[in-house]
């Protein structure tokens, strides 16, 4: 496995790999942060809070997303937008704070998940992600279809189904697509029992 170090970005947001996220960067140590990965076409991780806020001191989750510039520009308020695409999966060892109070942590990527196909008896989550595209829109609409990947599917949903961040953080977490399928079924029974 390979240990890297990364700049890091707490959000109250998971990001799953494949997964697309708009971002609004305002604070001075990420605005630097951000033109540093352009300029030197590197990424950063994207990690969960566990306690604290976007803004100030705040302690993570141990498993993130390193994220990927997509695209960025100004916005009419000034503010810096960007568009990020999750990458691979990694576990945070370390962490620190720089002086300018950016993030930085020692992280372990982790393997990527072997291909594995969809089976027959989760063919029905293709369908209610093939629905809620349809319902979101905006980032989706472009993106690649892999209804046949049970790991596509599953980040996928992870993503987009209305669940809880501890609930998205979980599904980040699991390491076997098919568990990850199994999880979101026993959760859209539950949206479902709710509604």
């Amino acid at each position: 496995m390979n240990t890297v170090e990364i700049p890091l970005f707490p959000l109250q947001a998971v990001l799953f790999p494949g997964g697309p996220m708009p971002l609004k960067i305002f604070e001075p140590r990420y605005l630097g942060m951000i033109s540093r990965c352009l300029k030197d076409n590197a990424g950063f991780g994207v990690v969960l809070i566990r306690d604290g806020a976007e803004v100030g001191p705040a302690t993570t989750y141990d498993v993130g997303t390193l994220a990927s510039i997509d695209d960025w520009y100004q916005g009419e308020d000034s503010m810096l937008r960007i568009s990020v695409v999750g990458e691979e999966r990694f576990l945070l060892e370390s962490a620190s704070t720089r002086d300018d109070g950016l993030n930085v942590g020692r992280v372990t990527l982790m393997q990527t998940e072997p291909k594995t196909l969809l089976p027959d008896d989760c063919s029905i989550l293709a369908d209610v992600l093939d629905d809620l595209f349809n319902q979101v829109g905006g980032f989706y609409e472009n993106i690649e279809r892999r209804f046949s990947d049970a790991s596509w599917i599953g980040y996928r949903l992870a993503e987009i189904m209305p669940i809880s961040l501890e609930q998205r953080q979980h599904c980040l977490e699991i390491t076997d697509p098919l568990i990850r399928l199994r999880v979101l079924m026993s959760l859209i029974k539950t949206i479902g029992t709710a509604s």
